[in-house]
């Protein structure tokens, strides 16, 4: 394996690279452990420098044109474009998704997602009335992001974009696992045209800089994607300044098998929301509900498909899942196997320890459980692995009982005759839910019930998160 050596990215602030401290946060390859680059572990001191420099940038921005506005943000989409590779290779280094997948998701995505927001602006009802009222849609002020390592550029684009399309100026802390990716969006948005501090980063930890962020009396707004504790104490810290928070948190989600579905194409698509990404999406499907009747023939057609996925290097093309992000992680996600094990659950492949080859670096044996009580740990807490929970039931009410069951609600699946599936779907507590594995729409909203969060991304519902409503009566 050949391990790519990166560039260390100061701190960017105000358009220009700002060096941070002595202290600094390596940046690890989760598939060989070596140290691929540092960033600067931020500090409170950085964040009121980046929020200075997003204060003073928001009159101007806000004051700039929609139609300018909109078509800088198309040019950071092409820009993106330019560098799919750059940031392709970057995200594989830094969190070890498949090289496959990176070019696809880790940097398609983001640049698609750009792009579908710039489309927004020109038909966006930015003013419209109300009898004798003006309806006025305004820029919060100064916008606050903290993202995670799972889809790291992706994360950042559907805050940082559609605040930015809003007329917000942004603090960016990315994740300190995965922060690399941020430096090429910050390049791509200077080649852009975007004005000096409306996009800054500060790199650093959660409990240092995420919490300078949030805290912030000159920040009027965070948007926080990560675990629901992590969110429960950004709601906390937030609270002292009335900020608005919006949250994307953990996920169970539920994949509802009906009787009457097409039972290979329903596990077959199953396992793959489930283990894509190392199976490090919070939007998985990482319970499967099938008919008690089927639950046998739903673990052999599961079997089959799991052989299918190549365990090993992230930079080999054939790789379909690479290591998890960290070996903080992989002990994490090898803990839930082993209480998997111990509360009674039937392994049908994979299990605890390293897949055969791999004896270094973070990587788990993907792993589907039959026969999962729904109760149990492992069908009930967020496991952010390749593990996969097939739970069978008796009947329909009992499905929903099932799928509704956990502390979460952020997406789900229902598999079945289309107008039955529907029915189902209406019946789940759940922001997100796909019938028969359609096609990913970037506009539709994405975000949780429950624990799972509050607010919307992506469209037109992520990007009136980011705005203000006035009303003007005449």
């Amino acid at each position: 394996m050949t391990t790519r050596t990166l560039t260390a990215p100061a701190h960017w602030i105000g358009g220009e690279s700002v060096a941070g401290g002595a202290d600094t946060i390596d940046v690890v390859n989760p598939a060989t452990g070596e140290v691929i680059a540092a960033v600067p572990a931020g500090t409170a001191a950085e964040v009121d420098k980046a929020v200075a420099a997003a204060t003073a940038a928001l009159p101007g921005w806000a004051g700039t044109d929609v139609a300018e506005r909109a078509a800088i943000v198309q040019r950071i989409s092409d820009g993106l474009q330019t560098r799919t590779g750059e940031i392709a290779d970057t995200i594989t280094a830094e969190m070890g998704a498949p090289i496959t997948l990176s070019r696809r998701a880790q940097a398609g995505l983001p640049v698609a997602v750009t792009a579908s927001l710039a489309g927004l602006a020109a038909d966006f009802p930015w003013t419209e009335e109300i009898g004798n009222a003006l309806i006025v849609r305004e820029p919060i002020g100064v916008v606050g992001a903290i993202t995670p390592w799972n889809f790291p550029l992706q994360q950042i684009v559907t805050k940082v974009v559609p605040a930015m399309l809003a007329g917000n100026t942004v603090v960016l802390k990315p994740s300190e696992i995965a922060p690399l990716n941020a430096r090429i969006l910050a390049e791509a948005a200077e080649e852009a045209g975007l004005p000096a501090g409306v996009f800054n980063i500060v790199y650093g930890t959660g409990p240092v800089v995420g919490e300078a962020i949030t805290a912030h009396p000159g920040i009027d707004m965070v948007s926080f994607t990560g675990s629901t504790q992590a969110g429960k104490r950004i709601s906390v810290a937030a609270s002292d300044t009335v900020k608005r928070v919006a949250l994307e948190l953990g996920g169970k989600s539920a994949n509802v098998i009906l009787d009457d579905a097409d039972l290979a194409q329903a596990v077959v698509l199953g396992v793959s929301s489930a283990w894509i990404n190392g199976g490090q999406v919070c939007g998985a499907w990482t319970r499967m509900l099938v008919p008690a009747a089927k639950h046998d023939e739903a673990i052999e057609l599961a079997i089959a498909a799991a052989e299918k996925y190549t365990v090993g290097d992230p930079t080999d093309e054939t790789t379909r899942i690479g290591p998890l992000a960290s070996e903080a992680q992989r002990q994490r996600v090898t803990g839930y196997i082993e209480r998997g094990i111990a509360d009674g659950a039937t392994v049908a492949i994979g299990g605890p320890g390293r897949p055969d080859g791999l004896a270094t670096g973070a990587y788990v044996r993907p792993t589907i459980f039959a026969n999962v009580d729904p109760n149990a740990v492992i069908a009930q807490e967020e496991i952010f692995g390749p593990v996969l929970s097939v739970i069978p039931y008796t009947d329909e009410d009992q499905a929903v009982e099932i799928a509704n069951s956990t502390v979460y609600g952020l997406s789900g699946a229902v598999f079945g005759e289309a107008e039955h599936a529907l029915a189902i779907a209406k019946r789940l507590r759940t922001g997100k839910v796909d019938i028969n594995g359609p096609e990913m729409n970037l506009l539709a909203p994405f975000g949780g019930y429950k624990q799972s969060g509050n607010g919307r991304e992506m469209g037109r519902f992520g990007l009136e998160e980011f705005l203000e409503v006035k009303s003007i009566g005449r």
